[in-house]
């Protein structure tokens, strides 16, 4: 009887976690975006330090790090900088860390009809316990945000911080843990928002395959971490999605040349190659190779019973990053904008490729200006930044929209929305 007692406990804990009907219960037909929210203000619910804004704790001209600027006229809650925007007043920004700002960005998700967002889950945090106050703050907001907007929200645990021989994929798994049980990230009463694919919650683990990484995938248990995601008689019981390197078919270029990646691939439910900086303007100057290489990866991964999500983003400019922490000189605008067309190209082409979904990069992200919210076109005048090209600042987010109408079979696919006003 205690054994049949015991079982039936098992299997009620492995049923909460596969909730039988989430609001999103696949990834395909949907837009969602990876969302940062780790930007801190002086004077903020964490104390006297700027972060992911300047360096060193500082948000100045001199330890400016960020290279586009949001639109402020929309928050409840405002920081003053150092910044003096072009009328003499001082310009102001937002902390992650307040309620207020996450639910601002999730209502312009509803008013875009962006489906919701992947909240990115740093490894050199969640090793720490101290380091994971904030982190927890940011999460426990966005899961809010979800639910009041009735957006579809994620986890993606980014490897980036894990230091091989020291560091290992049991830190992910007791963080998941943490996550079910003090967070509740998978039971939310009756609005269950959690992004679910093939029925299941879906997890996202980023950062494997990168030769630059400080780590090789075969010794950090990434393995132990997919089958305790997947199988886990409580905690699992979960798709996997896995962040990967662009050229992962061919193990070359920006991918290491190890064929267990492509084992690891074919355990996991969704394949994200990472398209970041990969690609620029002058690839659709003649976009054959682009359409055909999304093509190509569609047609792999079908071969393998995996799911393709291509990674789109709006340009990238990282000038201020680079000269402030690294003393580097780059150009600002390095891959731009062009006023949307860049970032509708790519939009296009996955999607006239066969492309069923899209990780949008990022929906915050000021650091490399991939940020798809709103950014002003009147930046601060007492530093150097990039502007919206004399587009509005919720350009890109109707851009996005579009593309989700698209996917949704409410529009045609176009090659010119990126001209839309």
């Amino acid at each position: 009887m205690k054994k049949l007692v015991f079982f039936s406990l098992i299997l009620l804990s492995f049923s909460a976690l596969a909730q039988k009907s989430p609001m999103y219960p696949s990834y395909k037909g949907l837009v969602m975006c990876g969302y940062q929210g780790w930007f801190k203000a002086d004077g903020d619910t964490h104390g006297k330090a700027w972060g992911h804004y300047g360096h060193n704790g500082k948000f100045d001209p001199e330890h400016l790090t960020i290279d586009i600027y949001p639109d402020m006229r929309e928050y409840k809650k405002q920081y003053p900088t150092d910044f003096i925007n072009a009328d003499g007043s001082t310009a102001n920004i937002f902390s992650s860390s307040d309620q207020s700002t996450t639910d601002l960005h999730f209502k312009w998700m509803k008013d875009y009809q962006i489906d919701g967002a992947f909240m990115q889950r740093f490894f050199s945090y969640i090793k720490n316990d101290q380091a994971k106050i904030r982190p927890d703050l940011v999460i426990k907001h966005a899961f809010n945000s979800s639910q009041q907007h009735d957006r579809a929200i994620a986890i993606m645990y980014d490897l980036s911080g894990l230091k091989a021989g020291k560091d290992d994929c049991s830190t992910v798994i007791e963080d998941w843990k943490h996550l079910v049980d003090d967070l509740n990230v998978l039971n939310k009463g009756k609005k269950q928002t959690y992004l679910h694919h093939n029925g299941k919650p879906l997890v996202a683990i980023w950062g494997v395959g990168f030769p630059d990484r400080a780590y090789d995938i075969d010794q950090i248990k990434l393995q132990e971490l997919i089958d305790f995601l997947k199988n886990d008689p409580v905690y699992g019981g979960c798709s996997v999605m896995l962040g990967i390197p662009t050229y992962f078919r061919e193990l070359k270029t920006d991918c290491s040349n190890d064929p267990y990646l492509h084992k690891i691939i074919e355990q996991v439910d969704v394949v994200l190659p990472w398209m970041v900086g990969r690609f620029n303007n002058d690839t659709f100057k003649n976009p054959t190779q682009y359409h055909n290489h999304v093509a190509a990866d569609i047609e792999w991964c079908a071969s393998k019973g995996v799911d393709y999500v291509p990674c789109v983003y709006p340009g990238f400019s990282w000038a201020n990053l680079r000269r402030t922490v690294k003393k580097m000189e780059v150009p600002y605008a390095e891959i731009p904008r062009q006023k949307g067309a860049f970032f509708w190209n790519q939009i296009y082409h996955t999607l006239d490729a066969g492309a069923e979904m899209l990780y949008v990069a990022m929906f915050d992200e000021v650091d490399e200006s991939t940020a798809i919210f709103k950014c002003t076109d009147n930046p601060p005048v007492n530093a150097k930044f990039i502007d919206m090209e004399g587009m509005p600042s919720d350009h890109y987010l109707k851009l996005t929209q579009q593309a989700g109408k698209v996917l949704r079979g409410e529009a045609q696919l176009s090659e010119s929305t990126y001209k839309m006003k």
